[in-house]
């Protein structure tokens, strides 16, 4: 591979999204609301193993459910109340087509992505579910099947590392146009069973006339939640005529007026009729994996 992409924030390192792990709790403990859908915390009571509360008997509780120690502790029927079990799996989706392998300060959009993909799919691992993945690109997807613990989160940065090579390989061969993004999305149903979650990392460029439709098929089985990956250097651009070399070799000039208003870079935006969270590339991760904490909440509802 060409050695300048081989530079930090450029090329993509197993180890980078290993140590990502560590910045699980940035965005502290308590109850936040998401601008994602179901941003409400909640706790679902249920038949699960883990005890959620112990209260006084009812008519029409479960005998079976009788706490002995409270019960003989104050004299009165008391029964518990368990956590509901759900196997909550979520199936990560990262763009790597061309448009999101560029970026003007601390890394590729391409890089930011991967990496607030693992930052939440580290959390969902640490929370007991499975993680799978879907990388998309010019080329051939890179699919890696749903799996638990540790060993499948490892698997998944593993699939991230390989499409992301790939992406950057067919970069250097002259591929620079993005296939449509619904098109991309086509086979998301097949990789992802019903009732997952599935987080879309992408800048959302080309992305199709087809992909509201897409979103919503996918919404009436599924929970999809989207990122989008920006550069907020480039979004706040200063006046001026900036110089531009097009795909064909050949040059030309852009003008930037100022007129409009500047981009908040924590401003989140409506895609395809879906809420979407904005993340800035240029940040650092700690503070992606802060906003990623607040929108993604661990009781959240999947």
């Amino acid at each position: 591979m060409n050695p300048a992409l081989e530079a930090p924030g450029i090329a993509l390192r197993a180890g980078a999204l290993i140590a990502l792990r560590g910045f699980l709790g940035q965005g502290g403990d308590a109850a936040q609301l998401s601008a994602l859908p179901g941003g409400f915390v909640t706790k679902r009571r249920g038949h699960g193993q883990e005890v959620a509360d112990v209260r006084e008997y009812v008519a029409g509780d479960d005998i079976r459910h009788l706490d002995r120690g409270a019960t003989a502790r104050t004299g009165t029927l008391h029964v518990r109340r368990f956590q509901e079990e759900r196997d909550r799996v979520t199936v990560l989706v990262a763009d790597f087509r061309p448009s999101m392998l560029w970026g003007t300060r601390r890394a590729f959009r391409s890089v930011a992505a991967a990496e607030a993909l693992a930052l939440i799919g580290w959390q969902v691992i640490e929370e007991g579910g499975r993680v799978g993945l879907l990388a998309v690109g010019a080329g051939e997807p890179v699919a890696v099947t749903v799996r638990g613990r540790a060993r499948g989160m490892l698997a998944v940065i593993g699939g991230l590392v390989r499409a992301h090579e790939a992406a950057l390989e067919l970069a250097l061969a002259g591929v620079q146009e993005d296939p449509p993004l619904d098109q991309s999305l086509s086979g998301l149903g097949r990789v992802a069973p019903v009732g997952a979650e599935l987080v879309i990392a992408s800048g959302f460029d080309v992305p199709g006339d087809g992909l509201p439709d897409r979103l919503t098929e996918l919404a009436r089985r599924r929970s999809p939640r989207l990122i989008w990956l920006h550069d907020a250097l480039a979004d706040n651009l200063p006046p001026g005529s900036y110089p531009i070399r097009l795909a064909g070799g050949g040059r030309t000039r852009a003008r930037i007026s100022g007129d409009g208003p500047a981009f908040a870079a924590t401003q989140d935006r409506h895609i395809a009729g879906f809420p979407a969270l904005a993340i800035d590339a240029g940040a650092a991760p700690e503070v992606s994996a802060r906003r990623l904490s607040a929108a993604f909440p661990p009781d959240r509802e999947p």
